[in-house]
């Protein structure tokens, strides 16, 4: 095979030497793709598609390098790096150097080949393409991913429609039929429509598959005259649809090693006119094989399992074949090399086992066995058909011709010349040879309605009457037992019928159906007269092997007869088991090659050839059992010699007593339905059926009561155990009482111990507790004594502080009195400039103001006159009188207005100043009574305090009466406490006195500088003059910054008193609480 490394090349020479397909299996060329490096790979194919001329290849590795391969004048070249994996590929678009690819980032864009540019990119798609269908023109294109399909224009490049699915449906593929206006949509729920592509009209839908067809569509190729459509799937069945008639043509089955199809593509021809008859099956073991549609025949294979096959591609001339393999290099075929290989002789893989136009009924008749055997010269296609001659029988014919034709092409006569010259048929032909001789119809829908009336009800327990070891053996010996069964009643009630059966089915276990056609025509033929003495051993048939031995071989009879061994011990045992029990394989697969190609009559001769072949062993025999023996075990007996034996005892036995007289000639099994087979005492099989049948009931019966019975039982012993475990639980509950008692004595007894240890442990604890709360309370006071000491001294350092502070306030305050007065006195008079200044711009102001309404009555007379000018003379100088004066009048009303209000605002100032004084000295006084009525108060409260103190300290007296070490020493410590106190209390009295005295001295200051007080009187002589009294400076301070300086010294005044009368309040609560006993619990949130 000759190969091409492209390696790092991005043109050159595909092959370097001229490909010699023929010996290389069609191969043209092998092409990889490596990569050179310190990590050398193989860089692998993913797509491949052919021009519309067929002479060009593109091919897309995963890496995203796209090359196209000219096949006619051996160049490759490298047309685009897309750095990313290719999933669809078309090359067949209207301009010839532009291609269509589709990416693992979902979109698809178009290159040219020549300039190794991007043209367009087009967007659109949720999903990765898989497929890329183009116009017959090359002018439209379709795309088609999972959930949806896109149209687009390929001149455009723009999105003509879009077709959307439900997500639960999911599309299998869309595509246009070849040389047509048709868009074919191939949905996952097996449906499929047909478009028109001008309007996107429904044109039809293809109706619903053959019924119990399991085929689920996934791949789809079309003829090129677009009439036929091929579908398969995860199955070894292929669809072909009439795409005219809109019906199902055939159903193909592929061999049972193809289980599933991954894809379908017809193969061109020129002179078949479009009506392609080559479909090329691409299988899940990556093997194309290419039959023809309508002979149903294996012209040749692509691909092995060594080196399998991905994705692949046809040319449209029909001259090469590209297809991508498992190692990721890409193998081109030449078609034509590949059609040579038809000559070999193919094994009958492929079948029609539906050829309907009208539905199922009509598919039963129309099914044929498909013809096969080799062609007669190279594959060619021509005429659309491939012509098999298959000879077929005239109705003016021998009875021996008719007996010599057989299907496929086989020959009777020929096949028994080839059996008598090697004594046996070729292995790998045999099975297919016996199909042949027995004519087995191969009726499939019969079969199965057979099977699906499940395991008789005689074969149920085969397994323990035959225990063999492989499952997939008994099942099948099972099945076909049943459907035999189920075909005559007869075979459910037979004994033997396993034994007989069991060598065909361990042959045949891989194909049921030819398992049970291939016994069942046994039966009918090698098996004539076995049941006419139902359920006796077939004493006729035995009769007549028993004539043959006695005509052949007396002494042997009578050697038999004399120990009274009959044809039941030495014939029976051989018929039964088919020579099973005492044949190898090979003897009896050889054995049978002559039975099936002789008359049935062979079979009863094979039977006394091999007693008469054993004579010598069977003399020396005196015993029944070594006979039985005998023939129920191999022997050292040659099976030619036998076979020899009975050709030679089916020339010379006399027609009297001949079995062929006896037995009718073969007869194999009808098409459609298998024969009525009745050949039995029907009246014995009923009555053997109605008396199993009766059995069965009345063992359904007596087991229904035996299990009633059972359960019976099973009841009574699970009360009798229950009772027993009952009374045993009992007895045990019992027991444990006791125990249970003992224990809580005992555990009452160490209970009692361990609460009088532990009500001394209390005790103890009580009392170191009592001692140590005693402790804790003698340290608290003395930390309530320490702290209560130092914040009497830090109230002694805070009175003195704030009495220096008095005092220096005081002076301060004098001081400042005296400064505040130098400064009234500065004040009033810059005051009294001011308001002479302000006196003459007010002056100015009403002059101004004066002016401007004269300027104004000027303006409003002037405009006046000038309206009324066209009046009287005489009431002209009338009005202008009469303006005048009532000007003047307005300028004295005016400045009347003014003074009055000047005098108006002097009284009301001097009545707010004479209300505020009158309202400071009453607040004095208030203030003063306040304090009197507060300081007795305070004295009342504090009696009282002290009465209940006295009280307290009574009654604490007498009850502790008993402790009166600890009383006393308690009693003293309180009685200095309280002396404290005391002196405290008359000192803080003492400096009230002060604070009273300090405050009157305050009050009466207050009261002097009221006293200066004058309310001021203004004269005016002429309007714009006022005149200003002089004033003390006593009078003028008690407003400004005495009154302000008294302020302050009141409310710290008013501060350092509600501070007194808490430290009272907290000596008092002190006193209080020492005299108090203290509880023993308290409530805690």
């Amino acid at each position: 095979m000759q190969s091409s490394d492209l390696g790092g090349r991005e043109e050159g020479r595909i092959w370097h030497r001229r490909p010699s397909p023929a010996a290389q299996q069609g191969v043209i060329v092998n092409i990889i793709h490596s990569t050179s490096g310190y990590h050398s790979k193989t860089v692998r194919f993913l797509n491949v598609a052919f021009s519309s001329s067929g002479d060009s290849l593109l091919a897309g590795d995963h890496q995203g390098n796209i090359y196209v391969f000219d096949l006619t004048s051996n160049r490759f070249k490298l047309v685009q790096r897309t750095m990313q994996a290719c999933t669809a590929l078309a090359f067949n678009l209207h301009r010839k150097t532009e291609f269509l690819v589709a990416l693992a980032d979902y979109s698809v864009k178009c290159f040219d080949t020549v300039a190794k540019e991007l043209v367009s990119w087009m967007r659109g798609h949720d999903s990765s393409v898989s497929s890329i269908s183009v116009h017959c023109s090359g002018r439209y294109a379709i795309t088609a991913s999972v959930d949806t399909a896109q149209l687009w224009d390929l001149d455009t490049f723009q999105r003509k429609r879009k077709l959307n699915v439900r997500q639960s449906v999911g599309i299998q593929k869309v595509f246009f039929l070849p040389l047509s206006n048709t868009i074919v949509s191939c949905f996952k729920d097996n449906s499929i429509f047909a478009w028109e592509f001008d309007t996107l009209h429904c044109k039809y839908q293809l109706p619903s598959p053959v019924e119990g067809s399991s085929l689920c569509y996934k791949v789809f190729a079309a003829t090129r005259d677009g009439r036929v459509l091929a579908a398969g799937g995860k199955s070894n069945h292929l669809h072909l649809w009439c795409l005219e008639s809109r019906q199902l043509l055939r159903i193909i089955q592929m061999p049972t090693k193809v289980r599933a199809v991954r894809h379908l593509e017809f193969l061109p021809d020129s002179f078949d006119g479009g009506a392609n008859q080559v479909l090329g099956v691409l299988s899940q073991d990556n093997i194309m094989r290419f039959i023809n549609i309508r002979t149903c025949k294996l012209l040749f294979e692509v691909g092995s399992h060594e080196e399998g096959m991905g994705a692949v591609a046809i040319s449209p001339n029909g001259r090469y074949l590209a297809a991508t393999m498992e190692n990721g290099s890409l193998n081109i075929y030449s078609i034509q090399t590949l059609t040579h290989e038809v000559n070999k002789p193919p094994p009958p893989l492929f079948k029609v086992i539906d050829e309907s136009s009208r539905g199922k009924s009509d598919a039963r008749k129309l099914t044929m066995k498909v013809i096969s055997g080799r062609t007669e010269g190279p594959w060619k296609s021509k005429g659309a058909q491939l012509q098999t001659k298959v000879l077929r029988p005239q109705p003016d014919e021998s009875h021996e011709d008719k007996e010599n034709e057989l299907p496929d092409g086989l020959n009777k006569k020929r096949l028994q010349a080839l059996l008598q010259g090697f004594g046996e048929y070729p292995a790998k032909y045999r099975l297919f040879v016996w199909r042949s001789l027995l004519r087995l119809p191969e009726n499939h829908l019969t079969f199965s309605s057979l099977l699906d009336k499940g395991t008789h009800l005689a074969f149920v327990h085969l397994q323990n009457e035959y225990p063999i070891k492989s499952r997939k053996l008994l099942r099948v010996l099972q099945r076909t037992l049943s459907a035999l069964a189920h075909w005559s009643s007869i075979f459910g009630e037979m004994p033997y019928i396993p034994l007989l059966t069991f060598p065909f089915v361990k042959l045949f276990q891989n194909n049921q159906l030819i398992c049970f056609e291939v016994v069942a025509t046994v039966i009918v033929n090698w098996c004539q007269h076995w049941f006419e003495f139902f359920p006796n051993p077939p004493i006729n048939v035995l009769s007549m092997v028993e004539n043959i031995v006695a005509h052949h071989d007396k002494e042997l009879l009578q050697h038999l007869m004399s120990y009274n061994i009959t044809s039941q011990v030495y014939a029976w045992p051989l018929l039964e088991t088919m020579f099973s029990e005492v044949l190898t394989r090979e003897e009896w697969l050889k054995l049978f090659d002559n039975i099936f190609s002789n008359h049935p009559s062979f079979f009863l001769m094979v039977v006394a050839a091999y007693v008469m072949c054993s004579r010598t062993p069977l003399l020396r025999c005196n015993r029944k059992e070594d006979f039985e023996f005998f023939f129920h075990h191999r022997n050292n007996l040659d099976i030619s010699a036998v076979i020899k034996e009975a050709y030679h005892l089916m020339e010379c036995t006399p027609a009297d007593i001949h079995p062929r007289r006896m037995l009718e000639d073969f007869v194999p099994l009808t098409k459609g339905q298998y024969p009525i087979f009745n050949k039995y005492p029907e009246f014995i099989v009923d009555y053997q059926l109605k008396e199993r049948e009766r059995i069965r009931r009345d063992e359904i019966e007596y087991l229904r009561e035996r299990q009633l019975v059972h359960e019976i039982e099973a009841k009574a012993i699970e009360r009798r155990v229950e009772d027993e475990t009952w009374y045993r639980k009992q007895e045990l509950l019992q027991e444990a009482e006791e125990q249970r008692r003992k224990l809580l004595l005992e555990e009452e007894e160490k209970l009692a111990e361990q609460r009088r240890r532990l009500a001394a442990v209390k005790r103890e604890l009580k009392v170191k507790e009592f001692q140590l709360l005693e402790a804790a309370r003698r340290r608290f006071l003395k930390y309530q004594q320490d702290q209560r000491e130092m914040e009497l001294k830090r109230l002694d350092d805070e009175i003195t502080r704030k009495a220096s502070m008095r005092d220096q306030e005081t002076a301060t305050t004098v001081q400042d009195v005296e400064m505040r007065q130098m400064e009234l006195e500065s004040q009033r008079r810059l005051f009294e400039q001011k308001l002479v200044k302000e006196q003459e711009t007010v002056t100015q102001k009403v002059k101004g103001d004066l002016d401007t309404s004269r300027q104004k009555a000027d303006i409003e007379n002037h405009l006046l006159q000038r309206l009324i000018e066209t009046k009287e003379d005489k009431e002209q100088k009338a009005q202008r009188l009469a303006e005048e004066c009532l000007a003047k009048a307005d300028q004295e009303q005016i400045e009347m207005d003014w003074q009055a209000r000047v005098l108006h605002k002097q009284s009301r100032d001097d009545l707010d100043r004479e209300a505020c004084y009158r309202e400071l000295a009453k607040l004095l006084r208030d203030n003063k009574t306040t304090e009197a009525e507060l300081l007795d108060t305070m004295k009342r409260e504090e009696a009282k305090k002290w009465e209940e103190v006295q009280e307290k300290r009574e009654q604490v007296a007498a009850e502790q009466a008993v402790a009166a070490a600890l009383e006393a020493n308690r009693r003293r410590f309180l009685e200095h406490e309280m002396q404290d106190a005391l002196d405290l209390a008359v000192k803080l009295q003492d400096e009230d006195g002060y604070f009273e005295r300090l405050r009157d001295l305050r009050a009466s200051q207050s009261g002097q500088g009221l006293a200066f007080h004058q309310t001021p009187s203004k004269t005016q002589t002429q309007p714009g003059n006022v005149c200003l009294n002089d004033s003390s400076p006593a009078d003028s301070s008690v407003p400004f910054s005495f009154d302000r300086q008294r302020q302050h010294l009141d409310a710290r005044e008013r501060e350092l008193m509600s501070e007194v009368r808490q430290l009272r309040q907290k000596l008092t609560s002190q006193v209080r609480t020492k005299q108090m006993p203290q509880p023993e619990a308290q409530w805690c949130n």
